[in-house]
């Protein structure tokens, strides 16, 4: 069976939403573009700016509170915006589909993956169970899977991040739909494992001539995957072209910010006065921790494996791997989160506990950590107020009004109004929730800040934006930070200092304005190799590329 032709239409696009107070508001505003045959549009800017909510009403699809209030979505010969919900049903997953970003919460944990894949082959009776298992197959093969006639028995949890996104895709592709939209879906993986994935998507695409509508804030994803882009702010097009225009010659300023955003300012060290300047803050010695039953003395999956570095006040290290490379091990085994079973860490060149539960108050205070996603982070249930009052009153003991004052200035410190204090979590955009996020670690009064991944889930925009702040907060109140990435760009624009992990263990430490020059382990410049650049040629000429292909095997 063959994909769908499907040219998609989209005309004066306009979406609405009701707030709580029962007032609607438009969120998309006369959006117009369109997808020709076999080719993949890219509906980039930042959070908030209606990408997501106008790849749905591709699939004819609103979010709760969301409503298609006018305009007109023609995918193939199916006009989206007139169709009742049986129609709808029937369209999606057969004419249109759709990628998630987040593969890992997309898939069912108790069930296999085999019978996740071919669900839509069932649910719209399009073949056998014997003929879409063969198809499966055949997708898993395309797509670069390892063990492609075994891989569909596992569950979810039994494969890598990289993995099971593209057995999202592969999910899609099932039903041989004209149509297939992509929402971020390299946005949380590392940088080799996005090149696996970014190759299989396009390779697949271009072989089946289907088209596609990519949603992105990653301007250099978009430079390798895209035909044509589309810059959204606010809910309106700022600038629609082919991709070579858009990235080499803008004409929007909002376009231009992007593009510069893409560019972070490099760091600048902070200058410590008096004898305190080559004083390490934090010292780990033969660092060694895991995961699972301990049996022996030691866990049973071993993934830090003697790990040792220095950092010193004032300045910043950035800890860098794929996934899977010991990074967030080492900040919850630092934090204490994690107890390891050899090793140990000194602070001040005091030495710490080697647990939360066996650390002073105060050196529990001194270290403080910011973790990746800020949605799991802060308690859904709790205001932002309540959120930053407890380690007020916790490392402080503040109360009442004083405790008020200060969760406002700390909200004032993180560039946020104090009106947002009475807000819950879910009421805040991914970027205002990773400030909240931030200033709950600022309430302790750190003078360390072991930041996990912060900048991983954000867009390219708010990204800068929360390094310029943490830049800016380092200044103000002579923070030092330990900084997890798996991003090489962002960690040169923030750190003075850099480990590279791999398997659990550092395999170069390098100043970090030497690293893209003076790296020499082979996992160093596979890493430095895989940073997308804004060039629409550069994925081709990094397959052709024999010492990279070689590094990729032998990772």
């Amino acid at each position: 069976m063959m994909p769908k032709q499907s040219h998609v239409t989209v005309k004066d696009l306009h979406v609405g939403a009701k707030t709580d107070s029962g007032r609607n508001v438009e969120i998309i505003r006369g959006v117009s573009f369109e997808v020709p045959q076999g080719e993949i549009v890219a509906l980039i800017g930042e959070s908030g700016s209606g990408k997501t909510t106008i790849a749905l009403s591709l699939m004819g699809h609103t979010r709760t509170g969301c409503f298609i209030s006018g305009g007109e979505i023609r995918v193939g010969d199916n006009y989206v915006t007139s169709m009742g919900e049986w129609g709808l049903s029937a369209l999606r997953g057969t004419e249109v589909a759709y990628v998630p970003q987040s593969a890992a919460a997309s898939f069912n944990p108790s069930k296999r993956i085999m019978d996740q894949v071919i669900e839509i082959t069932v649910i719209h009776k399009l073949m056998s169970r014997s003929d879409a298992e063969a198809k499966a197959v055949e997708l898993f093969k395309s797509l670069g899977l390892p063990n492609p006639e075994s891989i569909g028995k596992r569950y979810p949890h039994q494969v890598s991040g990289g993995q099971l996104q593209r057995l999202s895709a592969a999910m899609a592709l099932i039903g041989d739909p004209g149509l297939i939209i992509f929402d971020e879906p390299t946005t949380a993986l590392d940088v080799t494992t996005q090149i696996e994935v970014l190759r299989a998507f396009k390779s697949v695409m271009a072989e089946k001539r289907i088209s596609g509508v990519y949603v992105s804030h990653d301007l250099a994803v978009v430079a390798q995957v895209a035909d044509r882009v589309v810059v959204l702010r606010g809910g309106e097009v700022q600038e629609a072209g082919k991709v070579d225009q858009i990235l080499h010659a803008p004409t929007h300023q909002y376009t231009k910010e992007l593009l510069a955003a893409f560019k972070p300012v490099q760091h600048a060290t902070l200058e410590v006065p008096g004898e305190a300047k080559q004083d390490p803050i934090l010292e780990v010695h033969n660092l060694c921790a895991g995961y699972g039953p301990i049996r022996d003395g030691e866990p049973v999956a071993k993934i830090l494996k003697d790990v040792s570095f220095t950092l010193k006040r004032g300045r910043n290290l950035g800890v860098i791997g794929e996934s899977g490379s010991g990074k967030s091990t080492l900040a919850r085994a630092v934090a204490g989160i994690l107890k390891p079973y050899k090793g140990y860490a000194l602070f001040d060149g005091e030495e710490l506990g080697d647990s939360i539960y066996n650390r002073t108050k105060k050196q529990l205070q001194k270290s403080q950590i910011v973790f990746q996603l800020a949605d799991t982070a802060l308690n859904p249930s709790h205001s932002i107020q309540s959120i930053l009052a407890r380690p007020l009153a916790f490392y402080h003991g503040m109360q009442g009004a004083q405790k008020e004052k200060r969760v406002i200035e700390l909200l004032d410190m993180v560039h946020l109004p104090g009106s947002i204090r009475h807000r819950l979590p879910g009421e805040l955009s991914g970027g205002q929730k990773q400030r909240v996020n931030l200033a709950r670690a600022l309430a302790a009064e750190p003078e360390l800040i072991l930041c996990d991944e912060i900048t991983s889930a954000l867009d390219t925009v708010v990204a800068a934006a929360i390094l310029g702040l943490l830049k800016e907060l380092q200044h103000e109140l002579n923070l030092s930070y330990l900084f997890i990435s798996h991003d090489l760009s962002t960690v040169e624009a923030i750190c003075d200092d850099v480990l590279v992990m791999l398997k659990g263990e550092v395999v170069e430490a390098l100043p970090a304005n030497e690293m893209s020059q003076k790296a020499t382990h082979p996992y160093s410049r596979l890493l430095i190799s895989s940073i997308p650049q804004l060039d629409t040629g550069w994925l081709e000429r990094l397959d052709a590329d024999p010492v990279f292909a070689e590094q990729m095997a032998g990772r």
